[in-house]
């Protein structure tokens, strides 16, 4: 199942008893800021939930296309990634161990 950003503001407003037209541009202000970081090469820490940060790859000497069979170069590129934090990872341990 996945979450979009509808569902999101839909939440949020509803924990806040605010108004979904209030909880729009406060949305999409957090994920533009969090974007920007991003780009611009800054660890973004959540405590409690977890951190996303850029890492850089090494660039590849030659892989296969696999419809094609063809040697091909794959530079180096950026990538995201995201690491839980310890509320986070004990709670997806806690659920797990529920047998429901």
């Amino acid at each position: 199942m996945t979450t979009t950003r509808k569902e999101l503001v839909n939440e949020i407003s509803d924990a806040l008893d605010m108004k979904k037209t209030q909880i729009y541009p406060i949305i999409d202000s957090l994920f533009d800021i969090m974007r920007e970081n991003l780009v611009d090469g800054n660890r973004i820490e959540i405590r409690g939930f977890g951190a996303l940060e850029i890492k850089d790859t090494k660039p590849k000497p030659s892989a296969r296309n696999p419809r094609t069979g063809d040697r091909i170069a794959v530079p180096a590129r950026r990538k995201a990634k995201f690491k839980p934090g310890k509320i986070l990872k004990e709670a997806l341990r806690a659920q797990r161990k529920d047998p429901e």
